[in-house]
Parts: structure tokens; C-alpha cells; sequence
């Protein structure tokens, strides 16, 4: 699942959050850094519940919301998702081919360590 800009900034704020934060105080933080009106702030919780990226609860006459993945988990996530539009295996490997091409040294090894560490123990 794709995400815009904005609400890659709302996830991005309750990623580094200590617990869940109220709509009231995502806008506050986010308005520090451009100017959005409250409702918008609200309406990006929102579809970010009904899309099952972030948990609402219920707090008092507010609601207060939290992230249902980690950061590193939304990020594989998508991935997968990505690659899962390929039709066709070859699709998928000349993807997944360009993709390592284009990643750090430190990058690749953190990519060979987790193959290997993933191959000694499938079940983890």
C-alpha cells in the first residue's frame, strides 16, 4: 500500500512518539514544520485507521492513535507488496536484481546476513 507524503509525516511522528498521540497532538507537532489545518490532520488518522496502519482507540471524547507495524515491518511490508505486483517470476527477480544493484555495500551485507541467518533457522 502506497502512502502520500502527508501521511508518510503522520506515521513518521508516531513512529518516534512514546505512546499513542491524540489528532491534537500529531497537528501540533507537524504544524511546527508547515502549515495544515487540524481537520486534515483527522482526516489522514482516519484513513490511516480504516486502512489498518494505525490503531484507534477510543480516549475520553478523543481519540488516540498508535502505529500497528514498526517502521522496519510498514517498510518490508511494502516491499512485498511491491513485488508482489510482478506477474510472473522473472518480473519478480529482475526486480529484486535491480533493487540489490542499487543498495549500499553496508546495505548489501545487512541483506547477506539476513539471508543467512534466515536460511541456518527458517522458523525464525
Amino acid at each position: 500500500m502506497a502512502m502520500g507524503e502527508l501521511e508518510k509525516a503522520v506515521m513518521a511522528d508516531l513512529w518516534v512518539a512514546d505512546g499513542p498521540r491524540t489528532v491534537r497532538e500529531v497537528h501540533d507537532s507537524l504544524s511546527a514544520e508547515r502549515s495544515l489545518a487540524y481537520t486534515t490532520v483527522m482526516t489522514v488518522l482516519g484513513r490511516l485507521a480504516k486502512k489498518g496502519v494505525v490503531h484507534q482507540e477510543r480516549h475520553g471524547r478523543a481519540y488516540r492513535y498508535s502505529p500497528v507495524r514498526n517502521r522496519e515491518e510498514m517498510t518490508a511490508e511494502l516491499m512485498l507488496d511491491a513485488l508482489r505486483t510482478g506477474s510472473d517470476l522473472g518480473n519478480r527477480e529482475a526486480a529484486l536484481q535491480h533493487f540489490v544493484g542499487q543498495v549500499s555495500p553496508r546495505e548489501a551485507e545487512a541483506i547477506r546476513a539476513a539471508l543467512s541467518s534466515s536460511t541456518a533457522d527458517p522458523h525464525s
